[in-house]
């Protein structure tokens, strides 16, 4: 077992306050954005031995166990992360593993640099993410039914949004996402500007529902993103509940702080609340025009104690456990590789005493016991 030393990545759209908040440490007034636990190579966590990655490398049976190896490659296929959200993300979509391979090769054979800032395909992996709250937690996810994505819009009393509400009357469902979402992100820059400016102002006079969609305005205004939100379904997560986030499922994250965990992939096609580069084109192929209600996970303690948040793939496994001071410790040993992190009390995990923000890594097979009072996130694979 390994004690990690984890990297703060400090994107612009960071808390200044949360992660340290969590560490028990005084903020440095900068961006706190996300804290990257496992080996991607981008910033691999860091252990006595080295770096998790060099750790891996030297002997990845022994580390992730034959059985994830033989499914998965010689590499961690997840990374874990605390995220904490002070302002929103770009809404995105992430593709499926078909759509990742195909997108990547076709890149590579048109020379395109995987730093550029048009590439959409960094890697051949697909991105399938799960969220669960820490705090009380704000996003979008999933399309809303074209008739009350219409109510919506057209609660705002905004001449220009007029022709979205009429085209989402005037199709089937999946068409008329598709064809409101199109006209939205092909828009003339200048009048879509002008639109989100007469949206901003109608969300804020309006307040309640459409709180969230001030909210993206003021941070982004004039972004064709803010109306393309509105389609989406507004989610409010209390700490404990979870999504999952598929591929082909529009989502941003709005504020909050939770632990997220992912297949290694830097696939992200952005639809807007953005500078950078979004390829409609290849969004629109990616993007699942699917509306229904966001699934939140609230998973129910087994009788090991453990809480599992069930998900569809097998790349990565994400569970908690809550300890009470006093009770029996439990025993979590397992045939597949294992990251435990702390977000609450103080737990004992093998020979580390664990605070929260903090975390190690379980090689395959070896033996993990955790105990006393606190939570307990627990990350692995399903081989």
């Amino acid at each position: 077992m390994d004690r990690l030393e984890n990297t703060v990545r400090p994107y612009a759209w960071g808390s200044t306050t949360a992660i340290p908040h969590l560490l028990g440490v005084e903020p440095t007034g900068e961006p706190q954005a996300e804290m990257w636990m496992g080996a991607h190579p981008g910033a691999p966590s860091r252990t006595a031995r080295g770096t998790l990655v060099d750790v891996i490398d030297a002997d990845p049976e022994r580390e992730l166990g034959p059985e994830a190896v033989a499914k998965f490659g010689p590499h961690l296929p997840f990374l874990l992360k605390i995220l904490a959200a002070g302002a929103p993300l770009s809404l995105q979509v992430h593709p499926n593993l078909e759509q990742a391979k195909e997108g990547y090769a076709d890149e590579e054979r048109r020379g395109i640099p995987v730093g550029a800032p048009h590439r959409n395909y960094k890697d051949a992996n697909h991105k399938p993410e799960l969220i669960c709250a820490l705090t009380e937690f704000d996003g979008l996810c999933g399309f809303r039914d074209p008739v009350q994505a219409a109510d919506l819009l057209d609660g705002l009393g905004v001449a220009s949004l007029k022709p979205y509400v009429d085209l989402l009357h005037a199709h089937p469902e999946d068409a008329a996402l598709r064809e409101v979402l199109t006209a939205i992100l092909t828009a003339g820059p200048e009048d879509m500007a002008r639109t989100v400016t007469e949206t901003a102002a109608a969300c804020t006079r309006l307040g309640g529902a459409y709180d969230p969609y001030a909210v993206l305005a003021h941070h982004f205004p004039g972004d064709p993103g803010v109306i393309a939100g509105m389609l989406l379904n507004h989610v409010r997560l209390q700490p404990g509940e979870a999504l999952f986030l598929g591929a082909g499922i529009p989502h941003a994250y709005i504020s909050g702080l939770g632990v997220e965990i992912m297949a290694n992939s830097d696939n992200v096609l952005r639809c807007g609340l953005t500078p950078k580069h979004v390829d409609v084109p290849e969004l629109l192929r990616v993007v699942r025009f699917e509306p229904g209600d966001p699934d939140v996970l609230r998973p129910e303690a087994s009788p090991d104690g453990e809480e599992v948040y069930e998900t569809p793939i097998d790349e990565f496994r994400l569970s908690r456990y809550v300890l009470s001071a006093g009770g029996s410790a439990h025993d979590l040993t397992l045939a597949t590789p294992q990251i435990l992190l702390c977000t609450a009390g103080s737990v004992r995990a093998g020979e580390y005493e664990l605070q929260p923000g903090q975390s190690v890594f379980v090689p395959a097979d070896e033996k993990a016991e955790i105990s006393g009072a606190g939570t307990v996130f627990r990350a692995t694979v399903i081989a």
